[in-house]
Parts: C-alpha cells; structure tokens; sequence
C-alpha cells in the first residue's frame, strides 16, 4: 500500500483504490453477517476536525472508529480555529504527537495540504472545496452494488454544477473505465484546467459536457444530482436557482434514461429544487444506502491507514 494519507481521488491509484472497496466489502459483509469486526484500531484515536457542518462525515467516522476498537476526538471550528487560532502546520504538528490519524472537513484546500506537509500520522481529506474523495467511494460501491465490481463501460450522468463532487466522480469513474457526463448550465462548467488535469491523471476517462440535462442522462446507468447552493455559496442563492431550473432532476427527466438508470445524491437534499420528492423516495432511488455506504467505505480506508488491513492485490 503506497497510500499514505487520502487526499483526492486523484492522487489514489487504482490499486489501491481496488484495495479499500475489498476492505470495504468485506468488513461490511461481515457487519451483515452479525460479526464484530476485528478490532484493527484498538487503543488508536482519529481526531476529526470539523469547519463545516456534518451529518454523515460526522456519524460515519466516529462509528467507524468504534467498529473498529478505536476511538474518535470530535472537534468543531470554534476550538481549532484552524488557519485562524492556529496555523495549519502546527495543528498537523500538535495532533501528529497525541492521535494516529487526522480527518478534516474544510472550507479551504490549502489547509489539508498543510496538514499533510507537517503530519507524521495520515491526514483524511473529508471535504474540501476542491474535492470530496471518501463521497466518491460511497458512490462507487453503491454502483458496484446495483451494477456488479466490473464497472467498465457504465456511464455516470452528474447534472449540477463542476463542483468538489463532480470533481472527485470524475476521477474516479477515469480510475474505473467509466463514462462520466456533466450537465451543467453555461456558467458552472468544470474547469478548462481541471479537465486537462483530468485526461493526464486518468487517461482512461471518457469524459463529456453538455448543457441538456436530458442529453446528460440519455445513456446513464446512474444519474446523479447535489444541491445547487453548497455552504459559502448562499449569496448566490437566487441566481443559483434561476440557473439551474432547467437541471432539476424529476421523473420527467428521468423518462429520458434507460429504464435501470438509477437515481444517486450525496446528501442532504432540497426536496423541489435539485431533485423531486417522488424520485428521493421512489423505487430508483439508492440514495440512503448510498449514504450508509459513507459507514462502509470509511471503514476499509480508516482500517488500511491506521490499522494495516490489506486487501488482495492483483497480478
């Protein structure tokens, strides 16, 4: 296992991408299955730095740790301050000393960075405004649930903006021999920079944009939506709304999917605005096991970072 901390999808190589979903699945097999897991991270601590506000990072972490045997410091912004009460660095300095790993949900990019740059113990990215990596992984044993672990050729539609999701899905369905499509109003494309970024760091990506959301979703095997107005963004609220009218994702457009198209979103959801009701509680949806998933897929990466579990390596 090259990995040492888990930043982005991007700097994640398929093998070892490979490796958490099959520490993933077998531990959540065995949770199935009535079994304790092995205490892997027994008398080990994450601390879990939190910016932003949380729900399944929150819950998926600090249960992940206790599965595991380990334990959990929560702390929110106001007692770290970080970049602020104290820099970056010496808070990666500070924890490295006392705890075995770090996870951060952050405003800014640049703080996981710095952790990284001065910690000795692994750094978890869970949330930055560049990138959501452990989302991605979710996703992605979501898809391989419906779909099967051999997710070559299947096509996930993302319609919102080129956020830190699309960013993270992008990769990884690169990492994966994926089509990835984007459908986006003009304005909230992904970025030239970040699509040249792409096609070098998954040369495998089979990557498109368009403007029509139902030419978006007209091969998708899973289509994908997130809220149109994420944290920091609420000043631009109206326009946000009046941008994306066209790009809610509803049963009409949903008629213009293959019918086993699946419905995914990364949670939380503003029923009437990016996505209908009727589709977040229909028989497409895999929205809520997609969010049990974030339990499962921080299981494998938190046991392989911390606690040296393997998964089986191929060729």
């Amino acid at each position: 296992m090259a990995m040492k901390h888990f930043i982005s999808i991007a700097e994640t190589s398929r093998e070892d991408l490979d490796e958490i979903f099959q520490v993933s699945f077998r531990l959540r097999a065995e949770r199935a299955a009535g079994k304790q897991n092995e205490p892997l991270l027994s008398r080990k601590t994450l601390a879990m730095i939190f910016e932003k506000p949380s729900l399944r990072t929150r819950v998926s972490f600090e249960q992940a740790m206790i599965e595991l045997g380990g334990h959990a410091i929560v702390m929110g912004n106001a007692e770290v301050g970080l970049g602020k009460r104290e820099l970056a660095a010496d808070v990666g300095r500070v924890l490295s000393g006392m705890v075995q790993g770090i996870m951060a949900r952050v405003f800014e990019h640049q703080k996981l960075l710095d952790l990284v740059e001065h910690s000795t113990v692994p750094v978890i990215n869970a949330l930055s405004e560049w990138s959501h990596p452990c989302q991605a992984l979710a996703d992605v044993m979501t898809m391989m649930d419906e779909f099967g672990k051999d997710l070559s050729g299947k096509t996930l539609a993302f319609i919102g903006d080129g956020n830190n999701v699309a960013r993270s899905l992008a990769v990884i369905c690169g990492r994966y021999d994926m089509k990835f499509v984007l459908g986006c109003p003009k304005g909230y494309e992904l970025d030239a920079a970040f699509i040249d970024r792409l096609k070098k760091q998954a040369p495998g990506v089979d990557f498109r944009m368009t403007y029509d959301a139902a030419e978006a979703v007209r091969s998708a095997d899973a289509v994908y939506t997130d809220t149109w107005i994420s944290m920091g963004q609420e000043a631009e609220a109206e326009q946000r709304r009046i941008a994306f009218a066209d790009h809610q994702v509803n049963a009409k457009l949903m008629a213009k999917a293959p019918k086993h198209a699946i419905v995914l979103h990364c949670l939380p959801a503003y029923r009437g605005y990016e996505i209908s009701a009727d589709l977040i509680d229909g028989p497409r949806s895999r929205i809520f096991p997609q969010a049990h998933n974030r339990l499962h897929a921080q299981k494998g990466l938190l046991a392989i970072l911390m606690g040296g579990a393997r998964g089986r390596r191929e060729g």
